[in-house]
């Protein structure tokens, strides 16, 4: 292992006194689906390899963020699995100090099974907005359902802690908020509906979000749940249906907020460092460190940047947003 600087025992903290102790790492902005929401367009350009961070490099920046205080580190992408050296990467990684998991569309995990265990992940999220097979098609524009559901059950069979993420549009997948809930009754799944997000080219618009009392009240017409809360720096407000092998939550980004305890910070493939999904700036860490130059006041810097809430962009109330004023990447060059 190899770091440029020594910052033990420094806690990255922002004026609003949250402390950030999450970081998430884009690997890659290509992606083997091309969901309309996160890749708008088939021919995206991608960004070119000698732009990329580099497996070198990826570890010794997470190394800088680990003696900064960071704990915690998701893979994501893109897809973080058709990277050609995830496998290299996350070994790598795993040497960390770290709670180590990632986020994936679950298409490529049969073929990195062993080497997530390896690594000691014990956890990870599966992104997947309908169980209806035309339907997924539609969305992501690859039939590819069969694949997931298939890994998703590996997944389970391997004893890992397994989230769904469910992003709900209004007029697309809605009506399979149960269904989702039922899969969570059957299978010790945990099931994440999240508020439709606006990003640059996803074609947001206030009326598609289904907000967090809407999801609610759809599964209460069926299910009887109570509340369990939310974790401190928790993104998810979970719930439970008594007999439930799993569980659901609901992510409310739009409708209810939770930039309050915040204490995530994000590393774009290309090696920009974002204080927040919503964040209009970042700062260049990847180009600092090749021409050898301190990267830690760079990552103080940005995080004392960071807005009280969304990137200073927004608020709550999501039905006045012009997504057309909005600065940001789409959400794949962000990473999920």
């Amino acid at each position: 292992m190899f770091f440029t600087e020594t910052c033990a025992n420094i806690l990255l903290t922002d004026f609003f006194s949250r402390t950030h102790n999450y970081l998430r790492i884009s690997l890659t902005d290509n992606c083997n689906l091309r969901c309309f929401y996160c890749m708008p367009d088939e021919d995206i350009a991608c960004t070119p390899n000698a732009a990329m961070m580099s497996p070198d490099e990826i570890v010794q920046l997470a190394g800088i963020f680990v003696n900064l205080g960071v704990n915690k580190i998701r893979l994501t992408g893109g897809e973080p699995l058709v990277r050609k050296e995830f496998a290299h990467i996350l070994s790598r990684l795993s040497t960390l100090p770290v709670e180590l998991t990632l986020t994936t569309n679950g298409i490529l995990l049969d073929k990195h099974i062993d080497a997530l265990k390896q690594a000691g992940v014990r956890s990870l999220n599966i992104s997947l907005d309908t169980l209806n097979r035309d339907k997924f098609t539609l969305l992501t524009r690859r039939d590819q359902l069969q694949k997931v559901l298939e890994n998703i059950e590996l997944c389970l069979q391997q004893g890992l802690h397994t989230k769904v993420n469910v992003v709900v549009m209004k007029g697309i997948n809605e009506n399979e908020i149960t269904d989702f809930v039922h899969w969570s009754i059957e299978k010790p799944l945990h099931i994440r509906f999240i508020e439709f997000m606006p990003f640059a080219g996803n074609r947001w618009m206030p009326e598609k979000v289904y907000p967090m009392q809407q999801i609610l009240s759809d599964i209460e017409t069926r299910y009887k749940f109570i509340s369990l809360g939310k974790e401190p720096h928790a993104t998810a407000r979970k719930f439970f249906v008594e007999g439930s092998q799993g569980s659901f939550s609901v992510i409310s980004t739009m409708s209810h907020p939770f930039c309050g305890d915040c204490n995530r910070l994000r590393l774009t493939a290309d090696g920009k460092m974002r204080n927040c999904l919503f964040a209009s700036t970042e700062a260049d860490l990847l180009s600092a460190l090749r021409k050898g130059e301190p990267v830690q006041p760079l990552i103080e810097a940005t995080v004392k940047a960071k807005k009280e809430m969304l990137g200073g962009q927004f608020n709550a109330d999501f039905e006045k947003i012009d997504p057309e004023r909005l600065q940001n990447r789409s959400m794949i060059s962000i990473g999920g």
